[in-house]
């Protein structure tokens, strides 16, 4: 009993169901790759690898931060500095979710299988980033940009440079929520030399870094939608995540960050199913 209510608390620690911001644009890249609708088993074997190689950089994570993440006001009651949930039941986790990854990836095919100790070593690696370097939102960004470019790889059993589009655009999409997130642990990262765009330039300059990094991620969706030949509907969902963004800045500012969890949680799950849906359409429709 104890085993499932622990499972219960790590699952509800790491917000697997949150695996709604990459997924999408995972998807996405396996529509390209089948130019519609990939076999129903790869489907699910994708959805299989996105789901537990989140769970587990997310519970890895966890881990790796859980001394900063008790002497953080913001963070102390996650479950490991509450007490809730040992380190050693979170690694367990994590090893788990990341054999279960390899395990998927081995049902796709063989490059897949190749390329899936990378892709662990990506996305685990940035929990440490942070340590050493600003651009640690940027690491984030890869850790999940990475997910078009392993979908088509597993539809296909190769990668087409293409695709690489999609992953930038994801990289930097990423990057831009996560540095506004990061907005609200600015002064507690320069208090115990973590590295941050906040912490190190100051929360005004984080916003336009971030409206930055969000324009050119339009820029590049517009690029992937010209390099795929997809039609209006793909275009209009690039539209439709251009007015998504905007409203996601609007709702907070450098003096207001109330409402940053509503942008980071909500807007960015909707931006990434919007765009795919689009797309998805445009795909379908010229079959």
């Amino acid at each position: 009993m104890a085993f499932f209510r622990s499972v219960g608390i790590t699952l509800e620690m790491i917000k697997w169901e949150h695996s709604i911001f990459a997924l999408p644009f995972a998807l996405t890249g396996a529509m390209l790759a089948a130019h519609g609708l990939p076999h129903p088993v790869q489907i699910l074997w994708i959805i299989v690898c996105m789901v537990t190689a989140r769970s587990a950089a997310m519970a890895f994570n966890r881990w790796a931060d859980a001394s900063l993440d008790a002497a953080n006001p913001r963070t102390r009651a996650r479950a490991i500095p509450a007490g809730l949930l040992t380190k050693s039941f979170v690694g367990g986790f994590t090893l788990t979710m990341a054999a279960l990854f390899v395990l998927a990836a081995a049902q796709l095919n063989r490059l897949t299988l190749l390329l899936s100790p990378f892709a662990l070593a990506v996305i685990l690696a940035y929990s440490y980033t942070k340590r050493f370097t600003r651009w640690s939102h940027l690491a984030l960004g890869l850790a999940l940009g990475i997910a078009p470019a392993a979908a088509w790889i597993a539809v296909r059993g190769s990668l087409d440079p293409r695709v690489l589009i999609l992953t930038c655009a994801v990289m930097f999409w990423v990057a831009g929520f996560d540095l506004l997130y990061a907005c609200q642990d600015a002064a507690y990262d320069t208090a115990v030399g973590l590295f941050s765009v906040p912490s190190t330039y100051g929360i005004a300059a984080a916003f336009w870094i971030a409206r930055t990094l969000h324009v050119i991620m339009l820029l590049l969706l517009v690029s992937l939608v010209r390099v795929f030949s997809l039609g209006p509907a793909a275009m209009i969902g690039v539209a439709v995540v251009a007015a998504l963004l905007l409203y996601e800045h609007l709702i907070v500012s450098p003096g207001d960050l109330r409402r940053l969890n509503a942008a980071f949680f909500t807007m960015n799950g909707v931006i990434s199913a919007v765009f795919f849906l689009f797309v998805a359409a445009d795909l379908l429709l010229h079959r």
